[in-house]
């Protein structure tokens, strides 16, 4: 029987990268020397200069297997291959996000057992206007679409039962406050697992939404005006916070969050300026805060961690679009070094 392994990588484009796709064909005795459980898949090419990731003339770049996911879409004959980039010389690339984190989790003197989770907020669109939205003027304001009646929910089944059969760590979804939004939660567990799982999950949605006339925006700010954003909230802790007084180590880690906030802002999203307004359960973009509850700040301390003294934060800042991997990067080096 003839396999499938569909080749998943992400690109040069900026600011934000792009996922990018191709197959490759293996007979059934080649597919038996890589499994799901462990395996890996041949090391393959593609044209860098097609991807803003080369010049045409050194356009080759190679795709190193790094995590192996049934394909949702053909689970009998498919694989998903999620892939690092990396240059001919065996150097990783310059867009190889992925091994930056890696590379900051290997510079720790001891595993902090680092568990970090999503919650990937999306837009639906239909054409030009979000879906559910009206051909002319806007659709009632906010109020009843969070958790309620919203547009979409075929898609959000969909794409959960796809991402339940590939192996991704959803662990929930809900409608979102404007209407045609919704979100997914990834995780939690180590940082470079999750990450990996997320940029799986939107590849999946996107094959989704264009089977169904659709696409999907992650832009944080989809429509101006008194409509929410679109964020993708950081679920963050170490053992020392998950462990007796972890509290303490939350409160702390808020507070060093603090210190350097301009430089985490620079690497969580492209556009983010248009969605940490101050407004619409966000902090304003050029101010720190964190509280319990409070979902107007930028780290918000859950109700029930404050209870237990112990648990994780919630870092509110990472925009929709933002790279996983660079924001999980940017948590262990402030947290965990």
């Amino acid at each position: 029987m003839m396999h499938k392994l569909e080749y998943i990588w992400l690109d040069g484009t900026e600011p934000t990268a792009k996922l990018r796709s191709k197959t490759k064909i293996v007979d059934g005795e080649t597919s038996k020397s890589f499994g799901r459980d462990g395996g890996t898949a041949p090391i393959w090419a593609f044209d860098g200069s097609s991807t803003n990731q080369a010049e045409g003339s050194d356009s080759d770049c190679v795709l190193r297997p790094q995590r192996l996911y049934p394909n949702p879409f053909d689970p009998i004959q498919g694989t998903l291959v999620l892939c690092e980039v990396w240059n001919v010389d065996g150097t990783q690339h310059r867009t190889n996000t992925r091994y930056a984190l890696q590379e900051q989790l290997m510079q720790l003197g001891e595993d902090p057992e680092e568990w970090i989770g999503f919650e990937q907020e999306y837009t639906l669109y239909e054409g030009s206007r979000p879906y559910g939205w009206p051909i002319d003027g806007e659709p009632p304001p906010q109020g009843d679409y969070y958790c309620g009646r919203n547009k979409g929910e075929e898609i959000m089944q969909e794409h959960v039962d796809a991402c339940i059969i590939s192996g991704v760590s959803i662990c929930g979804t809900n409608a979102e406050v404007m209407l045609g939004q919704w979100e997914y939660q990834i995780g939690a567990a180590g940082s470079i697992h999750m990450s990996d799982d997320l940029w799986i999950a939107r590849w999946i949605m996107e094959k989704i939404c264009a089977k169904h006339g659709l696409w999907v925006s992650l832009d944080p700010k989809p429509v101006k005006g008194d409509w929410n954003g679109a964020g993708c909230h950081a679920n963050f802790s170490t053992k020392y916070m998950r462990g007796d007084g972890g509290l303490a180590e939350i409160l702390h880690a808020a507070t060093k969050l603090g210190d350097v906030h301009k430089k985490h802002m620079e690497e969580y999203g492209a556009g983010n300026e248009r969605r940490l307004t101050g407004l619409h359960e966000t902090q304003a973009i050029d101010t720190f805060s964190w509280g319990v509850s409070d979902r107007g700040a930028s780290i918000r301390i859950p109700w029930q961690v404050d209870q237990d003294k112990q648990g994780y934060l919630e870092d509110r800042r990472p925009s929709s679009n933002c790279d996983p991997y660079r924001v999980s990067r940017m948590l262990i080096k402030t947290l965990c070094e």
